[in-house]
């Protein structure tokens, strides 16, 4: 389902302004949507268009699309064209239509938005206030979880009126805190007054405390702004490193290990088979040089080879507190340096002891 919604948010984006009536907004926008819930548009069993409704002294009035649902009116769905903006005027027509009928929910779209209405504050009378608008233009900022509900397959009477009270609820209590920050109200500012110790509200407290109340809010919420600025900046600046460095070891030559670098191997296991099993001693090439190691441990460097430079060939010896480096004109050479290496390698199986 998302990836059809995402095809029509494309859809509008392309061809918004060329869809001038109300039914080329039906075809190209809102007959998709309804096929991404799953519905068959084609069946008038589960999609009937053009549904007849008698409102009051008002006979044959119809509307758009009602989805069915065990033979009964499930969802009404009233369609104005994309051009046109969706208002009051538009929900007090589906407004009637929900009255007269046995529809649970009731959508207002323009096949840009869609408003969705039930009838939580009076039985069959439906609410003037939307318990969820889907702006499909931008598909980053459509609720996918909420959309998913009204999917054929999943539709459920009880678990959507439940998100929608949870919904009204929610958008209800946004709305009266914002109303209180932007003009905070007595019993607002009274709440916040007597929570510092504040004993008697009267004018003067209020003309007081008023503008107070109101600056602290304004200076928590652009604090809160700022942090979550600085919190995102730093995540796509961190982000950012990290791709930089994967790139960087994308980029980084492939480490070859070359035959002087083996037959330097060969010649320190051949004289470090005096103390250990040869199968103990492994190279483990690195950018700069190529380590042999005892028992693959890091911590346990035989010798380095840098043979990097064919014409400038040197030995790391470990027989010293510190590594040490020792010239060598070829490979053959790091036999010169076998007390050093033994003396290694004994240090290394005396620790073990």
């Amino acid at each position: 389902m998302r990836e059809k919604l995402q095809n029509i948010s494309k859809i509008i984006n392309e061809r918004a302004s060329s869809l001038e009536t109300e039914e080329a907004t039906k075809h190209a926008l809102i007959m998709p949507f309804l096929i991404a819930l799953g519905y068959d548009v084609f069946n008038p069993s589960e999609v009937v268009p053009e549904y007849t409704t008698d409102v009051g002294t008002k006979k044959g009035e119809k509307v758009d699309y009602v989805i069915m649902r065990d033979g009964e009116p499930s969802i009404l769905i009233e369609c104005k064209k994309c051009a046109e903006p969706l208002s009051i005027t538009n929900e007090s027509q589906l407004l009637r239509y929900f009255h007269v009928s046995k529809a649970q929910f009731g959508v207002l779209t323009n096949g840009i938005e869609y408003r969705f209405y039930t009838d939580l504050e009076q039985s069959n009378i439906m609410d003037t206030t939307p318990f969820l608008i889907v702006d499909l233009s931008d598909p980053e900022k459509i609720d996918y979880n909420e959309v998913e509900k009204f999917r054929k397959d999943v539709f459920s009477i009880d678990s959507i009126r439940k998100t929608a009270d949870h919904l009204k609820a929610y958008n209800d209590i946004r709305g009266a805190v914002e109303k209180e920050i932007l003009s905070p109200s007595e019993e607002f500012v009274k709440y916040f007054f007597r929570g510092i110790g504040g004993k008697v509200f009267n004018q003067n407290a209020a003309e007081k405390y008023t503008p107070i109340v109101k600056s602290a809010i304004n200076d928590i919420i652009e604090e809160k702004v700022q942090q979550s600025i600085t919190n995102a900046f730093n995540a796509s600046k961190a982000k950012k490193e990290a791709e930089i460095e994967a790139q960087k070891e994308m980029e980084t030559p492939e480490i070859v290990t070359t035959e002087d670098e083996l037959n330097g191997e060969r010649i320190l296991k051949a004289i470090g088979a005096e103390l250990v099993d040869v199968e103990r001693i492994k190279i483990k090439d690195a950018k700069s040089y190529c380590a042999v190691l005892l028992d693959f441990n890091n911590r346990r460097p035989i010798a380095r080879l840098y043979f990097n430079n064919p014409q400038k060939l040197s030995i790391g010896l470990f027989d010293q507190p510190e590594e040490h480096r020792e010239s060598i004109e070829k490979v053959s050479d790091i036999y010169k340096f076998r007390p050093q290496i033994i003396e290694t390698i004994k240090k290394y199986c005396t620790e073990n002891t």
